[in-house]
């Protein structure tokens, strides 16, 4: 069964043209979905029962419910869902006074390999479709109450942009959620043609992954380097107006003795002069099979100090969530070592 989940207006469509319905109908499904959220599609009551009945056999809503929910001391809440690939994925509801964001993921996985993401150590499944990118946002409990979507879960948005953008346009159309695109970041590692796209075609913040100012540093633990340059990313930002109300960040997760020192502060600090952009210093949570460690938070407001005192905007984001492994891939990699162990453990028994 097909779902209708992550489908958008044209999708829509088709669907109602399959079924004997005119057009217009593709709103009357939209508003189902995206604004009345219902789960089975007998509860669309304004399209003719035989159209239900019709839709209800080749196609399904698509709307799941998360498999595991964990919980912060803070408030962080955590949520499995079912991936593609024999890998789920994750979403991490972070509450911060009046704000209320969501971190969704794109794919099971990801294949761009940073050294210090437990996401990219799990290696790439699959995409996400739109459908369940978009049930990330649809079907936790604090769903009504978000405020803000930030794709920076597990997998590059980028490298998945067929689905992302279909999932901004339905946040974002009056016919879906109808959200600003002021309340959606999109994080990436600076893939030039899925950057250069969400640049021309949306409205929506950009965050980059950056994490070093120094090509070589950053190859040895982004590979992305060797195929898309820090510099020539920074190049096609500068191309487009930040001052208005359009957001452009840049992520710096600090490792202690390899990227928090003088020499790196006053090397980013000339990379992004002239640019409106924001740093965000990230604290960076263990994970195994990486060496690298946590930069205290005397250093971390150091470096904050410096770029303040040379004309670059710098805050230090808060760490939430380390009790319940809130860094990205943790929970999903640890369902699967269970997963596995428990396998094993019925092979032996048999």
């Amino acid at each position: 069964m097909k779902k209708l989940l992550g489908l958008t207006l044209d999708g829509l469509r088709d669907v109602a043209a399959e079924v004997g319905l005119r057009p217009f109908a593709a709103k009357q499904m939209a508003a189902w979905l995206y604004q009345k959220r219902v789960t089975d599609i007998d509860a669309m009551t304004d399209l003719p029962k035989r159209a239900r009945q019709a839709l209800a056999e080749r196609y399904i809503v698509g709307r799941e419910q998360p498999l595991v929910e964990m919980r912060s001391t803070d408030g962080t809440a955590k949520y499995l869902f079912a991936g593609v690939g024999g890998r789920d994925v994750e979403a991490v509801y972070i509450p911060d006074r009046e704000r209320a964001t969501l971190c969704v993921s794109s794919q099971a996985g990801c294949r761009m390999g940073c050294l210090f993401c437990m996401t990219g150590r799990g290696g790439y499944q699959g995409n996400l479709d739109a459908g369940a990118i978009i049930n990330q946002v649809l079907s936790i409990p604090e769903s009504e109450s978000l405020t803000n979507i930030v794709f920076m879960g597990m997998g590059e948005p980028t490298d998945n942009l067929p689905a992302v953008m279909a999932a901004i346009e339905i946040l974002t159309a009056p016919w879906g959620l109808a959200w600003s695109p002021k309340r959606i970041t999109v994080s990436t590692i600076g893939k030039l043609d899925g950057l250069r796209e969400l640049l021309e075609k949306t409205k929506v913040h950009i965050a980059v992954s950056l994490h070093t100012p120094f090509a070589e540093q950053r190859r040895s633990i982004m590979p992305v380097e060797k195929a898309y340059a820090l510099t020539d990313v920074i190049k096609l930002l500068r191309a487009y107006d930040w001052s208005g109300q359009r957001r452009l960040s840049m992520e710096y997760t600090m490792f202690a003795g390899m990227n928090d020192d003088d020499r790196h502060a006053d090397a980013l600090a000339r990379l992004l002069r002239g640019l409106h952009a924001r740093v965000n210093l990230i604290r960076f949570h263990r994970i195994p099979g990486f060496d690298g460690a946590p930069t205290d938070v005397r250093a971390m407001e150091r470096f904050r100090d410096r770029l303040n005192e040379a004309g670059i905007t710098a805050t230090i984001r808060a760490s939430r969530g380390e009790d319940i492994m809130a860094a990205c891939g943790m929970l999903a990699g640890k369902k699967k070592e269970q997963a596995a162990d428990s396998q094993t453990s019925n092979n032996t028994e048999k």
